[in-house]
């Protein structure tokens, strides 16, 4: 999702000693032979290699798993999901973590600008660099994935994470295997410049409400930002006069080598994506009631077009609680209870 102005101012369970010997022969035939791992693997997509980790839980030889491809926000967000070194919430790692717990396979990668793979052939020419260059380095990681011995080719889903629910989204559409399901994780619901005015428009509003600017003042910058957009959308440099400089700095930091990346992505309608979805598939759609980057009012049209391109279950889940990485705030080492029984529910429905 865009990061936005935090404040505007005008100013191994233990077996113990049981041996194997003494427990049934089914409960033998169950135990994994193949330990967990991760694998490093690579692959390249439009000349630049991409590095990421494939997670295999523990499992029996020769058994196909189910699997899903995790794909994280905004930014310069890594294959854990952290943007090193300030923000290093562990979103993808926490959720790969999850996930194995329950014997899904998972592979997650650095995007392009993050990690081993960095800006790759872009790094001479990062203007050039657009959404969906990421959405084929997504949809080519998804058929690696598909491919592995251990997985399950019928049951391989995606999920994303914030703006990472949009490539998902994408990725579902067209995707060889046809996906299992797609997991919608705090997502971006609505365009990217629209998202990223009502997330200023809401802390214009919290400002008032804390003292901090007037209401008059609250209307002349909302009127900036509207206007900044709307110069945005029509190729023009974003006039910022009327910006306080951290405001100004935003828009102007959108309209620099980012800028390409900025408008294809802004292009793209979520739900109009929504309805270009295989019938019958299943997908999950979260917010948290404690998320301002993503309300959960926000998500209401896509959970609309969901429902009407006849898509099935589980659908939307409210997380109470729960912020935008996925965790309750006075627990963010791990992943809310909510969300782990949100995603349980995912990997459950439809499965095959």
């Amino acid at each position: 999702m865009p990061r936005t102005v935090r404040r505007i101012t005008v100013g191994t369970v233990i077996l113990g000693t049981i041996a194997a010997g003494t427990l049934p022969a089914t409960a033998v035939q169950a135990m994994p032979t193949t330990p967990a791992t991760d694998r490093e693997i690579t692959f390249t997509v439009d000349g630049t290699t991409t590095y990421g980790t494939l997670h295999i839980p523990a499992h029996r030889r020769g058994q196909k798993m189910p699997a899903v491809l995790l794909l994280p926000g905004s930014g310069p967000t890594d294959r854990n999901g952290d943007q090193p070194p300030a923000l290093t919430p562990h979103t993808l790692a926490k959720l790969a973590g999850a996930l194995a717990h329950d014997g899904v396979v998972s592979l997650r990668f650095d995007k392009y600008g993050t990690g081993r793979t960095g800006l790759g052939a872009y790094a001479g020419r990062p203007e050039t660099l657009d959404h969906p260059a990421f959405v084929r380095q997504a949809a080519a990681a998804y058929r690696l994935l598909a491919g592995q011995p251990e997985v399950n080719r019928r049951a391989v889903r995606l999920i994303g994470h914030s703006e990472g629910a949009l490539t998902a989204l994408r990725v579902a559409v067209a995707a060889e295997p046809r996906t299992a399901g797609v997991g919608l994780l705090q997502p971006l619901a609505k365009r990217f410049l629209d998202v990223l005015a009502q997330q200023l428009h809401d802390q214009l509003a919290a400002a008032v409400a804390a003292g901090q600017m007037s209401r008059q003042e609250q209307l002349t910058l909302g009127r900036a930002v509207d206007r900044a957009v709307a110069d945005f959308r029509a190729h023009r440099p974003p006039d910022t006069s009327a910006m306080p400089p951290a405001l100004a700095d935003l828009f102007r930091a959108l309209d620099g080598p980012s800028r390409r990346y900025v408008e294809t992505i802004d292009a793209i309608d979520p739900v109009a994506v929504a309805y270009q979805l295989p019938r019958r598939t299943p997908v999950l759609l979260t917010c948290g009631t404690i998320d301002p980057q993503v309300p959960c009012h926000m998500t209401t049209p896509l959970a609309v077009a969901l429902e009407r391109a006849h898509t099935r279950g589980p659908g939307r889940i409210v997380l109470s609680g729960v912020a935008h990485d996925l965790t309750d705030p006075a627990n963010p080492d791990v992943l809310a209870p909510a969300t782990l029984d949100a995603l349980g529910r995912f990997m459950r429905y439809g499965a095959r």
